[in-house]
């Protein structure tokens, strides 16, 4: 008989696959739904996009605190503890005593290629990290950080041209989505909401029907967003963002900020460039 100690991930096998479970649905798998559909809302038009993107930037200086308390480190949490489950860190007692062995192999291999995926997408259009040294010396030379927050739909448009982004984002977008459906099947099993076979099969429908909705939603957030960075919709979005811009300085619900801005933005009053440009839309 083995009397070595157990490990602590295995003493507390128990809590850690509830939390681990628990984190994929809230707030990560949440997030990633709310995520989506601002970013589809590009379909309806940039304007639509652009005045959703402000709501989220209204929380100022409180918003990095909550993208790292609420998705951020949620997140990390949920992907180090699926890499330790893959890498066999953790007793496999929860291997698939349900359904097709199958979906069991895919959601490993999405998890892994889900969080890679993240991982690229948030250097692409973000740089990782704020600081302006890290992205005039680092993101941006290396083809990152190309998003501007009040230049929404033309920046990420014009990020997203080329074929490999386009497949990349393809593939990384639908294995997130296809992670989050089955493994809301899964955590219903994990957290024992459907045990019966019966249960499990109403179940198993539910989430490929939100699966296939929020697949749909994906897709028409990526081609909606390629489209707008494409000729004469380029320009259109440039100038629906500037007389957003303007509109809310003048009025005073939001304060100058040239850094969340993309260059050449050309102005509405008059059709003046700005003298002084902070970044441009062909290195966004």
């Amino acid at each position: 008989m083995d009397s070595s100690p157990q490990s602590f991930l295995a003493r507390h096998d128990f809590l850690i696959r509830r939390l681990h479970s628990l984190s994929g649905l809230v707030p990560v798998g949440a997030y990633m739904v709310v995520h989506l559909v601002v970013n589809a809302s590009v379909l309806e038009s940039p304007a639509a996009f652009q005045k959703n993107v402000y709501s989220i930037h209204s929380l100022g200086s409180l918003l990095p605190l909550v993208e790292w308390a609420f998705i951020f480190l949620p997140l990390l949490f949920h992907a180090i503890i699926g890499v330790v489950i893959v890498g066999g860190g953790m007793p496999n007692s929860n291997q698939y005593r349900y359904g097709p062995n199958y979906r069991y192999t895919l959601q490993r291999a999405t998890g892994m290629i889900a969080f890679l995926f993240i991982v690229i997408h948030v250097f692409h259009m973000h740089g990782w990290l704020h600081a302006d040294f890290w992205l005039e010396k680092v993101a941006r030379p290396l083809g990152g950080a190309k998003f501007a927050p009040y230049n929404a739909a033309s920046t990420a448009g014009a990020a997203l041209q080329t074929t490999v982004l386009v497949v990349l984002y393809l593939v990384g977008m639908l294995s997130c989505v296809y992670h989050l459906a089955n493994g809301l099947w899964t955590m219903g099993i994990t957290w024992g909401v459907w045990t019966s076979p019966a249960a499990q099969a109403r179940a198993s429908v539910v989430c490929t029907v939100f699966g296939i909705l929020l697949g749909v939603v994906s897709l028409g957030a990526l081609f909606g967003m390629r489209a707008v960075g494409q000729g004469e919709s380029l320009q259109e979005a440039i100038q629906i963002e500037d007389r957003l811009y303007h509109h809310k300085v003048e009025s005073g619900e939001l304060e100058p900020n040239e850094h969340k801005r993309a260059a050449p933005v050309h102005e509405t009053e008059g059709e003046m460039a700005q003298s002084q440009p902070s970044e441009s839309i062909n290195s966004q």
